[in-house]
């Protein structure tokens, strides 16, 4: 292979790596409650800081945790599925697997909201003075 088909082929599968990433996205939001519950609220925060006019920093940070809680809810659904496959019956492991990957769902939403108030409680108090 000469060197111009490799360069060919490095940009094609980065090509087809952005579909599989794009397809894991559709999957996300077509079968995942919660990914569309999360999706509702990162809505919620975008117009709010809008509305407030949240500095760039505090963008910054809104973002992170928003993306870290997509990150952590693609992360458990991907554990999920395998959990799935790997072991179709009941089994304790495969619970406790599952039940630690919403866990750290969870906890990342638990940052994210108190995030969300620490930026926005202030500027909705002022709102009222």
């Amino acid at each position: 292979m000469i060197k111009s088909d490799k360069k060919k082929n490095f940009f094609k599968s980065r090509y087809h790596s952005f579909g599989y990433a794009f397809h894991g996205f559709k999957i996300l939001f077509t079968e995942e409650v919660n990914a569309r519950i999360h999706a509702v609220g990162a809505f919620a925060v975008i117009v709010m800081g809008f509305y407030f006019k949240v500095s760039a920093t505090e963008w910054l940070v809104l973002s992170i945790v928003m993306g870290l809680v997509f990150a952590f809810e693609i992360m458990n659904t991907a554990i999920e599925n395998l959990a799935d496959y790997v072991s179709p019956s009941k089994q304790y492991t495969i619970k406790k697997v599952k039940d630690l990957g919403a866990a750290g769902v969870l906890a990342s939403v638990f940052m994210a909201v108190a995030t969300g108030l620490i930026i926005f409680f202030p500027k909705i108090l002022a709102m009222f003075e």
